[in-house]
């Protein structure tokens, strides 16, 4: 890899944990901005809206998103790159666009309707499908997540949206024991 060199990389970081994933992404950037000499050319497409401030202390680092024009809930990308972040995502918008059923797609909105409401996923969870046992520490729940949210606020967040009256004994241990293991990566 030299300064002529061309890197495309799309998603790195998908496929494990939110927090797993954007940590490997972000040192990626960084790596491939501060390496010595190196400083490839390199596109980078991610998902990560966290890793948009990057630009204001990396600085080749410039954000590019796809131009779109809204219509109601359908969206149209008009195959346009403009300077700047995306100022929200498209995913429901580009699902239907693949042909998710209709059905599908309704209850991927009440979900993200949700979750940006709430810092919570075992509430839908629990009236959805009760037989599924569900905490709320997963790493999607929220708007979007913060990279310097601290997991002790998780937890306690967690903690706090527990509905113990409806949690069976084998739920609230298995619960307890997430957040234990949870618990043992603190500092």
């Amino acid at each position: 890899m030299s300064a002529r060199s061309l890197v495309l990389l799309d998603e790195i970081g998908r496929g494990t944990s939110t927090y797993d994933g954007i940590s490997i992404a972000w040192a990626v950037v960084e790596y491939l901005h501060d390496h010595g000499d190196l400083h490839p050319r390199t596109l980078f497409a991610t998902h990560y809206h966290e890793l948009t401030v990057l630009a204001a202390s990396l600085t080749r680092l410039h954000n590019y998103s796809a131009a779109v024009q809204e219509h109601g809930d359908k969206v149209l990308f008009l195959r346009r790159i403009l300077p700047g972040s995306a100022d929200r995502s498209y995913g429901i918008q580009v699902a239907r666009l693949a042909g998710l059923p209709a059905h599908v797609l309704q209850r991927a909105q009440q979900l993200l309707t949700h979750f940006e409401s709430s810092s919570s996923m075992a509430s839908v969870a629990s009236r959805k499908r009760r037989a599924t046992p569900q905490t709320t520490l997963s790493p999607h729940a929220g708007n979007q997540l913060s990279l310097f949210e601290s997991l002790t606020i998780q937890l306690l967040q967690a903690l706090r949206s527990l509905d113990l009256d409806a949690l069976s004994p084998g739920e609230a241990a298995a619960i307890l024991a997430e957040f234990q293991q949870r618990a043992q990566r603190l500092p």
